[in-house]
């Protein structure tokens, strides 16, 4: 299995870079207090944090912003995950200790405020491959039953068979969502501009690290950008 970013991605957004974290045989049952403890220390700080009044011009939210408007998104009805977290966290609400990668990458996007999310390797049927939207690639939302489909040219997180994620980072599909029964896993930085490749590599190092140490994992991690695109996973 392989993780890609098309080049037609590539060629629109030629300074994207995807880090890439793949873990196997975590141990993602219970309810780790010294994860929750990070988390919500994040939450408060975001509460006091000045950049976050302005959130649409916030520098790491505001790229997320422009790159939705260039594939014809529109970023005020859709927000960039990093964009609704942080609103979220702004406002005082806790986030749900999901499970405990959730509430790692939860910690991690709100610290760096960089997009993450995290799919179910087991649940996936081929390569996952960010590319843009034909129009007929079946997604089933989040909990949800019900099948809907993107719009043309819009970024999205495919397996072959099933979108895995719209509007890039947007939101998440059903099948691969992680449970407390979930094993193996990959887990997607999404870096542009202010991001620097150095800044993305020691993102990804550091978000291994982190997985290795509260998931009790094996870890691996990669970089894709328009010099590699593609990492076995």
């Amino acid at each position: 299995m392989k993780s890609t970013v098309s080049s037609q991605v590539l060629a629109r957004f030629p300074d994207y870079i995807r880090g890439v974290v793949i873990a196997s045989s975590i141990d993602n049952r219970g309810e780790n207090t010294q994860l929750l403890e990070l988390l919500r220390q994040e939450e408060q700080k975001a509460t006091q944090d000045a950049s976050m009044q302005d959130i649409k011009n916030h520098p790491r939210i505001a790229n997320w912003r422009q790159a939705y408007l260039k594939f014809g998104s529109n970023p005020n009805k859709f927000y960039p995950s990093v964009e609704s977290l942080c609103r979220r966290a702004r406002r005082g609400d806790q986030l749900p200790y999901i499970n405990t990668a959730v509430a790692l990458f939860n910690y991690f996007s709100l610290k760096y405020v960089v997009p993450c999310g995290a799919d179910d390797l087991s649940a996936a049927n081929g390569d996952l491959s960010l590319i843009l939207a034909k129009g007929d690639e079946p997604f089933t939302p989040f909990n949800a039953t019900t099948t809907e489909y993107p719009d043309p040219g819009e970024v999205i997180y495919y397996d072959g068979s099933a979108v895995m994620c719209r509007r890039w980072n947007w939101r998440q599909g059903d099948q691969t969502k992680l449970t407390e029964n979930t094993t193996d896993i990959v887990i997607n930085i999404d870096c542009l501009p202010p991001v620097t490749m150095d800044e993305a590599a020691a993102l990804t190092a550091g978000l291994a690290d982190l997985v290795g140490q509260f998931c009790r994992a094996e870890v691996r991690h990669a970089l894709l950008n328009r010099d590699r695109n593609e990492a076995d996973i």
